[in-house]
């Protein structure tokens, strides 16, 4: 579901929400918005409240302060049994002396459904992760990734108002993990269910979120589409975790201008900043342009130049890092049958970008 639709209702709704353990602050006071459909991501380093917060809304820990509403019902101390929030486990939390059937039926066993009626649903369940013909194999009969189908199963067969997912893909290899993150998204849609998934990869974050919740030491540190987490980080510690950056440290030199303290003056996108202001200048390495031997800068363009310092293959694209002078390096990305020759160490380079890819952060 887009993030610019409207919703009528709210799936998770957290008004001053915070936690600590004895004298230790885990998460601060903290309002947040999970809209009905949507596959946020709570995204952070270890310790930055992201599953303190999983926690909480799962119904595993009870908050300090504030209230947690599900579609406008107070359920900040209601038990996690009655909170109708599915849960999707790392170590997956399979019963080994079960088959995959009895561990999918679990569920709906101790909410007292009949005998047909968890036949149907479990076999709806597992065809809908791609197990079906699996219902009488034991979890160590399978793969990791089909253990994994199995946890998911499991999650929705009882057609949650919520799924969450804690890291669930951290054990996989990256081949399977890019599976697993194509099945996930392919499920989210078929179901249209609310997902909150954890991770510490920024990566998965970008590739899987409607919404990205990214938390820094028990915050939030921004909130909002990957493009915009990406492209428009709020901070340095935004703009460092996701992705790779390009950081220019300067001050503000006139209106829409900027000094740079390796030396060179820059344009800017329009700023209110004082001059004489410390600022930061970030260009991610996709909106660094390598230009070609006698090509030009576009009108407006910001220009630099510099020698490579090295470069990295990474398939159809290569990495260059290029010295500009006083000890600040750039970064760049090119396509690798355009730049073969002009990337060898010590080659002259010539870097541009537009002012409105830049963005000003303060240091």
């Amino acid at each position: 579901m887009s993030p610019s639709q409207s919703h009528t209702q709210h799936a998770i709704t957290l008004q001053g929400v915070s936690m600590s353990f004895g004298s230790a602050l885990a998460l601060r006071p903290t309002d947040l918005t999970v809209h009905r459909g949507e596959f946020l991501t709570l995204l952070g380093p270890s310790g930055s409240g992201k599953s303190t917060l999983l926690n909480l809304i799962a119904g595993a820990i009870a908050p300090t302060a504030g209230r947690i509403l599900l579609d406008d019902r107070d359920i900040t101390f209601t038990p996690p049994r009655d909170r109708g929030i599915g849960m999707v486990f790392q170590n997956y939390a399979l019963m080994p002396h079960m088959t995959v059937f009895e561990n999918v039926a679990y569920p709906l066993r101790v909410r007292g459904c009949s005998a047909d009626e968890i036949r149907r649903k479990v076999h709806e369940a597992l065809e809908r992760v791609g197990l079906k013909g699996f219902e009488e194999r034991k979890p160590r009969q399978m793969s990791g990734g089909q253990q994994q189908r199995v946890g998911i199963a499991r999650c929705i067969v009882y057609s949650p108002a919520i799924i969450m997912m804690d890291e669930p893909l951290g054990a996989l290899d990256k081949n399977l993990r890019e599976q697993m993150q194509d099945e996930i998204k392919r499920l989210h849609t078929d179901l249209g269910t609310t997902f909150i998934y954890v991770t510490h990869d920024q990566e998965e974050a970008l590739n899987m979120s409607d919404r990205i919740c990214l938390m820094s030491v028990g915050e939030i540190a921004q909130l909002g589409t990957p493009d915009e987490l990406y492209f428009a980080p709020q901070s340095r510690f935004v703009a460092e975790f996701i992705g790779e950056s390009n950081l220019i440290e300067g001050s503000i030199s006139g209106p829409g201008r900027m000094a740079a303290a390796a030396g060179g003056e820059f344009v800017l996108r329009d700023t209110t900043r004082a001059k004489g202001a410390a600022v930061t200048l970030m260009i991610r390495p996709e909106r660094l342009h390598l230009l070609a031997e006698g090509e030009t800068a576009p009108a407006g363009a910001n220009l630099i130049e510099g020698r490579v310092a090295g470069t990295s293959f990474i398939g159809g694209m290569t990495r260059i890092q290029a010295e500009a002078g006083n000890g600040l390096v750039l970064t760049t990305k090119a396509i690798s049958e355009h730049v073969s020759r002009r990337a060898r160490p010590g080659t002259p380079v010539r870097l541009c970008w537009n002012p409105e890819d830049g963005v000003l952060l303060d240091r």
